[in-house]
């Protein structure tokens, strides 16, 4: 049997960053801690320190998606194209 050693760790952060945190964490059904040990895990493995952030959704982009779908559905797209020499001479015609 394998035991696993562990302890406590306190740091000091902001309350609102805590509450996101936590709700984003409940979100996608893994408790925070769980999230920053493996986090800490791969920091400590790799040597690496990685920040990324979804991109939240705005109306403006819903606007283009929609329109994007649309363009696709109506066959209103360009390509595929089989090769970039292709797709220089499409770009140049428009």
């Amino acid at each position: 049997m394998v035991r696993i050693m562990t302890t406590t760790m306190t740091i000091k952060i902001d309350k609102g960053l805590k509450l996101n945190a936590q709700r984003t964490a409940k979100q996608i059904g893994i408790p925070l801690s769980t999230i920053i040990n493996a986090y800490l895990r791969e920091m400590a493995a790799t040597g690496h320190v990685e920040f990324t952030a979804a991109e939240p959704m705005t109306p403006q982009m819903e606007k283009i998606i929609a329109q994007a779908e649309k363009e696709i559905k109506n066959g209103e797209t360009s390509g595929p194209f089989e090769t970039a020499e292709e797709l220089f001479k499409h770009l140049d015609g428009l």
